[in-house]
């Protein structure tokens, strides 16, 4: 319940229109109770007494006091739903904002299908449950707290047949809700699931088709959706069970207030018009008791939801700015001193173990090793999408800790070997790196990476649309358009994680070219190939998250034997594959 109220908080301006909605309700209610004392004295006045005149006044009272309940119930409609949806849409936006400042070890603790499920469907079902409750949860106390009080005043012995009835159902709910309680937390997590097999078919479908690999994920999607289906059958099978309880109760104490009552009319103890009132508010006391079970149900199906949310607004961002952090990074030095850094805490063994390393500012550095030697993991924490374990990182310096979170990462520009881009043009996604750059840095930045090339020949140019992620485009063509979105950027640091591996050894060798003439920019290229770094600077070798070895081209294959390994098995002795470049430097 805490979460709950929790939530409540992010109601905003939306919290008038639920308490003019509320209010509402009050008045609703209020009219339809009016509306038995008016019947009563309609059937033992006017119908007794045959009096025309009075039945027509007394039936136009009802007709006015039904007409108003009408209104304001569908006034009541309009602000509710305002409130309701209004307010889920905060929350929404809260939880989206929330997500945006998480570092990657605070993704780490989310699968992405459970972030859509809590983004979507737990934001939905707290909607649901303030639309559809809001309406009985104030109706029924004040409908039961009224209607029992009028049923006292018009017949108190027969009144006491609520008294008998009324544990009766309070059992029955207390019985029902803690049973379906803790089910609705696992109904959600299978909704997780269903999304998560969806979400991955999606990601995956030119695979699954290539692999001809459809029924294997036929037959996994018809698991979660089983097992959803059996989950929300055993959930919603309890949570009925209070219709047929709630009617029996209600029916049975029908039965007893007609027999007592008839017999008491008999015994000219009480009147027909009295006894027809009473059931009216008898019907509408069952009613009030019937929709607090159900609000009951709406609200422990909703508290399981608002828990979920809650953990993603509580979830501490693992990485933030410090108090007065610094906003400009003065160049692209980079320093590693006695760095170490695992993604757990509890992990036995480090990822980057004693990584000592420095770069000068405006130096080319290539980082090779082998899959699983750490090297992206390493210039993660340039950027501080980690932090690390152990040892001090500096850029400029300065430990990056010390930065402004926003002006480090402006100044560390990164190319991913899985490319991201966005649905939209081309356009729209270099904006990206610098959204005041117009058409002539755009073409700049695209001809640096040899983006130009295949832009001039698209429909549209700049303003060619690439579809969802990027489809209409190839792998290569979205690693060049990457990188001309970090260019933008205008990076004192520019890290490639191996982000030409798509593009073919000519388009590369233009590339590397074309970087080589930028001034001022600390460039480090994660590879596979030996020609895209051997013009570096420095080369590092990794091994086991460990520096194996550094130096150039020349001292490595003179020296190193992974290096020499690692040159024999791609030159294969065919000099020409290497380029002038590996001629000149073997020589």
């Amino acid at each position: 319940m805490k979460d709950f109220k929790r939530l409540l908080s992010y109601l905003g301006d939306y919290r008038r229109d639920l308490l003019i909605g509320a209010l509402l309700v009050v008045v609703e209610t209020f009219f339809e109770l009016v509306i038995p004392v008016l019947m009563a004295d309609l059937i033992d006045v006017g119908v007794e007494e045959h009096d025309l005149a009075y039945i027509v006044r007394k039936g136009v009272q009802m007709g006015i006091c039904a007409l108003l309940a009408l209104v304001t119930g569908l006034l009541y409609a309009r602000f509710a739903a305002r409130g309701a949806y209004g307010w889920g849409a905060n929350i929404r936006e809260a939880q989206y904002r929330r997500v945006q400042s998480y570092a990657f070890s605070n993704l780490d603790r989310f699968e992405t299908s459970s972030l859509v499920t809590r983004m979507t469907t737990d934001v939905t079902v707290l909607q649901n449950a303030v639309n559809g409750g809001l309406r009985p949860m104030v109706r029924s106390p004040v409908m039961l707290v009224m209607g029992l009080g009028l049923s006292f005043w018009m017949n108190a012995r027969l009144a006491l047949i609520f008294v008998v009835c009324a544990p009766v159902l309070g059992l029955t709910l207390f019985l029902v809700v803690r049973q379906v309680a803790p089910m609705y937390g696992r109904l959600q997590k299978a909704v997780d699931q269903l999304n998560n097999v969806v979400q991955e078919w999606l990601t995956a479908i030119r695979a699954v088709k290539a692999f001809v690999r459809g029924t294997y994920e036929e037959e996994k999607f018809r698991d979660v959706n089983r097992e959803l289906m059996e989950t929300s059958q055993r959930t919603f099978h309890f949570a009925v069970l209070n219709l047929p309880a709630f009617q029996f109760t209600m029916y049975t104490a029908t039965v007893l207030i007609l027999w007592f009552g008839g017999g008491m009319i008999l015994k000219g103890q009480l009147q027909v018009g009295e006894l027809t009132g009473f059931l009216s508010y008898v019907l509408q006391v069952m009613n009030s008791f019937m929709m607090i079970s159900n609000v009951f149900l709406l609200l422990t199906r909703s508290l399981a939801s608002a828990h979920r949310i809650a953990q993603v607004l509580d979830e501490d961002a693992a990485l933030t700015s410090p108090e007065h952090a610094v906003t400009e990074v003065p160049d692209g030095s980079i320093d590693f001193e006695n760095v170490s850094f695992k993604y757990q805490a509890g992990a036995k063994e480090y990822a980057l173990s004693g990584v000592n390393l420095h770069i000068k500012a405006g130096q080319t550095v290539g980082i090779m090793g082998g899959t699983g030697s750490s090297k992206t993991t390493l210039v993660q924490l340039i950027p501080r999408l980690y932090d690390t374990t152990e040892g001090t990182v500096k850029l400029g310096g300065r430990d990056v800790r010390a930065y402004d979170l926003t002006a480090l990462r402006d100044a560390v520009g990164i190319v991913l070997q899985k490319n991201g881009l966005f649905s939209g043009t081309v356009r729209e996604n270099l904006l990206w790196g610098d959204p005041n750059a117009d058409d002539a840095a755009l073409w700049e930045a695209c001809r640096t990476a040899c983006a130009d090339e295949f832009l001039e020949r698209m429909p549209g140019g700049l303003d060619a649309d690439l579809g969802q992620g990027g489809v209409n485009v190839s792998g290569g063509q979205k690693q060049r358009l990457c990188i001309a979105r970090a260019l933008l950027k205008k990076p004192k640091v520019l890290i490639f994680d191996d982000s030409t591996s798509a593009v073919d050894t000519a388009t590369e060798g233009k590339i590397r070219a074309a970087l080589s003439k930028l001034q001022g920019v600390t460039k480090i290229i994660i590879a596979q190939r030996i020609t895209s770094v051997m013009d570096a600077d420095l080369i590092v070798i990794l091994e086991d998250g460990k520096i194996h070895a550094a130096g150039t081209h020349r001292q490595l294959l003179a020296e190193d034997p992974i290096y020499q390994e690692i040159y024999a098995s791609q030159m294969k002795g065919d000099e020409h594959h290497a380029g002038p470049s590996a001629q000149r430097q073997k020589a």
